[in-house]
């Protein structure tokens, strides 16, 4: 399954909030600011992401923000916890960054803090990475994924050129979390309702379903791990796609945070790689 390859910058930037809205009632748009993040940069790709770091309840980091020296000098119980988010926009004239954080209750870290974010909040994160964007020559476009993975289908589509044609497949809990997508394309939005259903079961549904238009297709496959592992046995395998067109990462699995998602994501990567060669071989 292939990785998000990051740009391994470590330096730490500080961001403030500016302001947060409410999307749908599980989706909360925050957006920082501030002269921390005049270096930053964004904008080659439409995956990128950043590595938020959030500091336990109760702990506060001495600034500037040095990952080395707290891990150095504090208990691993005060080490901050890192997310992934993508990034949604990035404005260099007016540095903001725009960030959109699925929140489910208490449940988590980043969803909390997203929801009870004021304008002042510092916020500081790594990055950006990412390797994803739309290939304005490719003959038409997939992009497929669950609520984790909308922002970036979000930011690929507003880069699509008026020509492109794309099959667009996102999956969320119900009609309520659907948003407005703009794009110049000639797109079929698909919105998938799960309905209290297993993540990704509709999607993977959806997309063995899709009549492949011809050419080639530029693919975005991004979302829980699972669902991602059949797409991706079903378009290599079965629909017999080159890797060099394939987008495609599981963001998270179901059943362990992202701590434990990353702790073991290189040996799911591994045997997924390994199933799909056998598969391939035979």
């Amino acid at each position: 399954m292939a990785e998000r390859p990051a740009r391994r910058v470590r330096r730490a930037y500080r961001g403030e909030v500016r302001r947060t809205e409410r999307l749908t009632p599980h989706l909360i748009r925050v957006v920082v600011g501030g002269d921390g993040l005049k270096e930053f940069g964004a904008g080659e790709h439409t995956d990128h992401y950043i590595k938020i770091q959030f500091p336990p309840p109760g702990v506060a980091y001495p600034e500037p923000f040095d990952l080395e020296a707290i891990r150095r000098d504090l208990p691993r119980e005060q080490w901050p916890r890192s997310r992934t988010y993508t990034v949604r926009r990035w404005d260099p004239r007016t540095l903001e960054l725009t960030i959109d954080f699925v929140h489910h209750g208490d449940e988590g870290v980043a969803g909390p803090w997203a929801a009870g974010a004021v304008p002042g909040d510092v916020l500081w994160f790594f990055g950006p990475g990412g390797a994803y964007s739309p290939d304005p020559e490719a003959p038409w476009h997939l992009l497929a994924g669950d609520e984790s993975a909308l922002p970036a289908i979000a930011a690929a589509l507003e880069r699509l050129p008026r020509a492109a044609h794309a099959d667009v497949f996102v999956e969320v809990s119900g009609p309520g979390e659907e948003i407005d997508l703009d794009t110049a394309a000639d797109a079929r939005i698909m919105w998938l309702h799960r309905d209290g259903g297993q993540v990704g079961d509709k999607l993977v549904k959806a997309v063995r379903e899709l009549e492949f238009p011809p050419g080639l297709p530029h693919v975005f496959v991004h979302g829980e791990a699972g669902f991602v592992k059949e797409l991706r046995r079903h378009l290599r395998v079965e629909r017999g796609l080159p890797l060099d067109r394939l987008s495609i990462s599981g963001y998270w699995r179901r059943g362990t945070d992202e701590d434990g998602w990353q702790a073991g994501k290189r040996e799911w990567n591994q045997r997924v790689e390994e199933e799909e060669a056998a598969a391939l071989a035979s």
